[in-house]
């Protein structure tokens, strides 16, 4: 119902955020679509976060389908029947969990400072401390965001995960700039400024994908119980809504998990 982001003309789009650009109406129209897509009701309450790039996680109930406001975090668990978690994203990763067992589920943001702040591994061991879930009793969904072939980032970043992860170089890798003109006209682009201190030359892209199914494998979860939806937001903005793509003016595509009503 959304026509904030597209062309004049074309179909109506499902941003599910209440963003600046589109109107309340559209998204609350939006999310009843997707509600009734996922679960037959388009009734079902939809528990969304105000989301700010934190490990912060709260367990969620009845009382958050009433607030009038959402609360602050990050990632939410649930145990309560007929509700449906919801992370927003549009280029971050969203990471969903569930315990068929014990009939938990819960939903992560996991940007790079999630990610680096360990908001997945961390959730694992709250939905342990708090229901009792084994991991080997969980399976995992990572959803899809901004891939390894557009996430370029500063060397800064490599420090901040090389400060909490062993594996941290083997999230990120080179990739050169593939400019035709560059390769043309090479003689153009020579600086004289020191090796190490100019613009030019390869750029360090990191695999947020990989970096949240680590977090998952050193939770406890099986390889074989992670699903991994393929799509780089960045690269594919017919299908994903991307704040980098976009430059700021995006929508948000949101993820949902429940427990199904008895």
């Amino acid at each position: 119902m959304s026509r904030a982001y597209c062309a004049e003309g074309a179909p109506g789009e499902l941003n599910l955020g209440f963003t600046a650009a589109d109107t309340r109406e559209a998204v609350e129209q939006n999310r009843r679509l997707l509600a009734g897509a996922v679960t037959g009701n388009s009734a079902t309450p939809i528990v969304s976060l105000r989301q700010f790039h934190s490990n912060l996680l709260v367990i969620a109930d009845k009382a958050d389908v009433k607030r009038e406001r959402p609360r602050k975090a990050d990632g939410v668990i649930s145990s309560v029947p007929g509700l449906l978690m919801a992370i927003q994203t549009a280029d971050c990763i969203p990471v969903l969990v569930a315990d068929r067992r014990q009939k938990v589920v819960a939903a992560f943001h996991a940007g790079w400072r999630g990610t680096v702040k360990r908001i997945v591994e961390l959730g694992v061991g709250r939905m342990r401390l708090e229901f009792g879930c084994k991991p080997e009793d969980l399976v995992a969904a990572i959803g899809p965001g901004a891939t390894q072939c557009c996430y370029a980032v500063g060397e800064e970043l490599l420090s901040e995960f090389e400060s909490q992860f062993s594996y941290a170089r083997e999230l990120f890798r080179e990739v050169f700039d593939s400019d035709p003109v560059r390769t043309k006209y090479p003689m153009l682009f020579l600086t004289q400024r020191a090796p190490g201190h100019s613009p030019i030359g390869p750029q360090l892209h990191l695999d947020l994908i990989e970096a949240n199914r680590r977090q998952l494998l050193d939770a406890g979860v099986r390889p074989s119980a992670i699903s991994l939806t393929s799509g780089c937001t960045n690269c594919h903005t017919d299908m994903f809504f991307s704040h980098r793509a976009s430059r700021g003016h995006a929508g948000r595509m949101m993820s949902v998990i429940g427990v199904k009503k008895a």
